[in-house]
């Protein structure tokens, strides 16, 4: 067992990250590091840091609506990188007070004792596809409602508007 491997765990955020370390052995300390924007290159200088004497550096995260970019530059840079599902994280009956920098702290202590289930991270264009297709989604279902709200219109004004519900059920978006 590597006794000179760091686990990082960060906490997302849009503006920022909340980086805590685990150190082994297990029982070792776990700590905050520190809070850095969330940019690419403040990202790097924390990455250079932690990696001086070195160490091996693991790092994990939580899924989220930011996407895998943190992911790809970690993994592009050499360093072990798994996201999370929030959903399948171990709590504790009755842990319900969340902070950044405990949630940072409690992802490095878990991916230390490897209970941590990580995610598929798709790559760039299956994630381009996946945004594409939801964009379409939610334009199909907007214009279904907005249809809807037209006829209810309508209705009430006593108009009558042939082909709107034709329109309305359109698939052609």
């Amino acid at each position: 067992m590597k006794s000179n491997i760091l686990f990082v765990g960060l906490d997302v955020h849009k503006a920022t990250l909340v980086a805590a370390v685990a150190e082994r052995p297990r029982g070792g300390e776990v700590r905050q590091i520190e809070t850095i924007p969330n940019r690419a290159d403040q990202v790097n200088k924390l990455v250079e840091k932690l990696g001086r004497d070195s160490k091996e550096l693991r790092f994990c995260y939580e899924a989220g609506p930011y996407g895998y970019g943190l992911y790809r530059q970690l993994t592009e840079m050499g360093h072990d990188c798994i996201v999370v599902a929030p959903s399948l994280m171990p709590m504790k009956a009755g842990d319900r007070v969340k902070t950044d920098r405990r949630d940072a702290v409690m992802l490095a202590r878990l991916h230390r004792a490897g209970e941590l289930t990580a995610v598929w991270v798709p790559d760039a264009a299956h994630e381009a596809m996946r945004d594409l297709v939801r964009a379409r989604a939610t334009a199909a279902h907007v214009r279904g409602k907005a249809c809807q709200h037209l006829q209810g219109c309508l209705l009430r004004q006593e108009g009558v508007v042939s082909g709107l519900a034709a329109l309305a059920n359109d698939d052609h978006l």
